[in-house]
């Protein structure tokens, strides 16, 4: 294999430009090496490498390794970056799928630190996605070697042989964006809105104030231009979130709605009204709502089947009349139990079951029942006054219990898989979900998909568009059993997102794992927060994971909790930052439990 060294962004030498306090003249530009350019190319290579300071001898003694001739400009896919003309780097992408090696990266050293190095490594591998690599090798010299591991790559030893060791690292091929992400966000930046309340509250009881669940909005999309959340969130977690996943700049709106009607909250607010409007940019909501139609209306129909199908007794039927052409799905029997006395008939029926109100989110509204003569005539009591169906309970256990699908549905009606995931669910109550390549069988997998994108294609002919997943429970005989729809985004929406964006960062395909409820232990001021997410985030990027806080603001509840994200590329180092996460939260609490304050908030944290 071809010997190579690369260099990196420079810290004792800045461009010219940085010195003089002048931005660069032009964009840098990147095409492909002429077969002419060989000996120029070669010659900014030599001069890039002497920028560290080596010896003559030295630099002769990699003249060869360093070489580009002109009959292998073509074959090692040479790229150069040029402003206004002048050609600033080179870089090139060799070998042929699925493993390939970044052979050349070199930066005149006037231009190292302006992101010249930073263009020609993400286009080394956009490239080798677009070809199929799954891996690119990179041999680095030492000066490089942080400049890589900025960028996303691994260290994986060092080399034998030749000049001297030289660290070896692996980096991962960018895939091409996800149809569903271009669907989803319509190709660009986009506003997002937390409705969470809002949405939930039109099913009945009402808006009871904001829900945390409205920071997620911020994750579900390529980048946001803007955040609009009704509770306020800090200025250090967007900052921190937004560096993560390659957001940039991102104008945040918090604090709005301490009622959790933002959309009133919006209305309320004509200059931030007209810059929604004046964006141009697609403005996402959690879920759709009568509220935001004022904001931004729905596509005819939209609306009317987020009412129809958020049901759980037309999505039932509705799964009824779609399973027999799909090998795989059994849909248990549902019924509407009627009185409060035929509903304690059917509790006293001698099996499990399940209640279901006819609306409800995140295993709200829903209740599995065992027989207990002893609760049966209290629960058919509460339960039947507003209405309830009764569902067979689906007997299964096994490590793929509840999975689910996502999937978009575009302007045109066409129906884009996102993925399936693994949601973590204890009773009835979801509690986060893993997604990534292995996560579910892959006959399972397709499965689930096939029956989902049915459910979507039928949910686009009444008329609905924007993101909507199908939940389901496996049986004993590993059959799926669909459970709800939801149409609106989710939890999971937010870990496909956030894969989507690490994924689009640092190459290759992460495995993500949301957790809603990280439990604290004890309240923080905002800075000492982040100072403990800090440390916990240095601890899970040791362990091989990335952290990423999802919900700040429960962090300042009574009893105090956060929401993660984490993503790796194994999953050993998933369950590592897991352990590492929930240890952490209750080494906070262990700090308090001697003091009054601790004894009280442990009390309340039982309740």
């Amino acid at each position: 294999m071809r010997r190579s060294f690369q260099l990196g962004r420079s810290r004792s030498k800045p461009a010219p430009w940085q010195h003089a306090g002048m931005g660069p003249t032009g964009p840098v530009e990147l095409r492909a090496a002429r077969p002419d350019e060989a000996e120029e190319l070669t010659a900014l290579a030599m001069r890039s490498k002497a920028h560290w300071g080596y010896d003559a001898a030295f630099l002769d003694a990699c003249r060869d390794e360093l070489a580009l001739r002109r009959e292998d400009v073509v074959g090692r896919r040479t790229v150069v970056a040029e402003r206004g003309g002048r050609v600033l780097g080179l870089a090139t992408l060799e070998g042929e799928p699925p493993e390939g090696e970044l052979g050349l990266l070199f930066v005149e050293p006037d231009a190292i630190g302006g992101g010249v190095g930073r263009r020609l490594y993400r286009h080394v591998l956009q490239e080798a996605g677009r070809l199929g690599f799954r891996r690119v090798r990179i041999e680095a010299d030492p000066h490089a070697e942080g400049f890589y591991l900025a960028m996303g790559a691994e260290r994986r030893g060092e080399t034998a042989g030749g000049l001297r060791a030289l660290p070896l690292l692996v980096a991962w091929p960018i895939r091409p964006e996800p149809p569903w992400s271009a669907a989803w966000g319509a190709g660009g930046p986009a506003v997002r809105v937390g409705n969470v309340a809002e949405f939930n509250g039109q099913f009945g009881g009402g808006v009871r104030g904001p829900d945390h669940y409205s920071c997620l909005a911020a994750f579900c999309g390529p980048r946001p231009r803007m955040v609009v959340l009704p509770e306020r969130v800090a200025d250090w977690w967007v900052r921190d979130v937004a560096a993560v996943l390659g957001w940039g700049e991102v104008e945040t709106h918090s604090g709005l709605a301490a009622d959790g009607r933002i959309s009133a909250a919006i209305l309320a607010r004509p200059g931030l009204l007209r810059r929604l409007a004046r964006e141009g940019a697609p403005v996402l909501p959690w879920g759709r709502t009568a509220a935001f139609e004022a904001i931004r209306p729905s596509p005819p129909g939209a609306l009317e089947a987020v009412a129809r199908y958020e049901s759980k007794r037309r999505a039932h039927e509705l799964f009824s009349a779609l399973a027999p052409a799909h090998p795989g799905i059994v849909v248990p029997d549902q019924r509407p139990a009627g009185s409060a006395r035929a509903l304690a008939r059917e509790l006293r029926g001698g099996a499990r079951v399940v209640l279901k109100t006819e609306y409800g989110v995140g295993g709200s509204g829903t209740l599995v029942v065992a027989p207990d003569g002893r609760r049966t005539r209290r629960l058919a009591r509460r339960w039947a006054r507003g209405g309830v169906l009764v569902e067979e309970y689906v007997e299964g256990a096994g490590p793929y219990r509840d999975p689910t699908f996502d999937a978009v549905i575009d302007e045109s009606g066409a129906v884009h898989p996102v993925g399936v995931g693994l949601m973590d669910v204890d009773g009835t109550s979801y509690q986060g979900v893993t997604v990534g390549p292995g996560t579910l069988p892959e006959a399972l997998a397709e499965t689930a998909a096939a029956f989902g994108t049915a459910v979507g294609r039928a949910l686009a002919g009444d008329g609905y568009r924007g993101w909507y997943d199908v939940d389901f429970v496996t049986d004993r005989a590993g059959r799926l059993a669909p459970t709800e729809i939801n149409l609106r985004l989710t939890g999971p929406a937010v870990a496909f997102n956030v894969q989507a964006a690490l994924d689009r960062v640092r190459g290759g395909a992460h495995l993500v794992r949301t957790i809603d409820r990280v439990p604290l232990g004890a309240r923080l001021p905002s800075r000492a927060l982040r100072d403990h997410v800090a440390r916990v985030s240095g601890a899970c990027r040791a362990a091989g994971a990335t952290l990423l806080v999802t919900i700040p603001t429960a962090a300042f509840d009574l009893v105090p909790y956060l929401g993660v994200a984490l993503a790796a590329r194994t999953p050993d180092a998933l369950d590592a930052a897991e352990r590492i996460v929930r240890a952490a939260g209750a080494e906070l609490g262990g700090m308090f439990a001697d003091l009054p304050c601790g004894r009280d908030a442990g009390r309340a944290a039982r309740r």
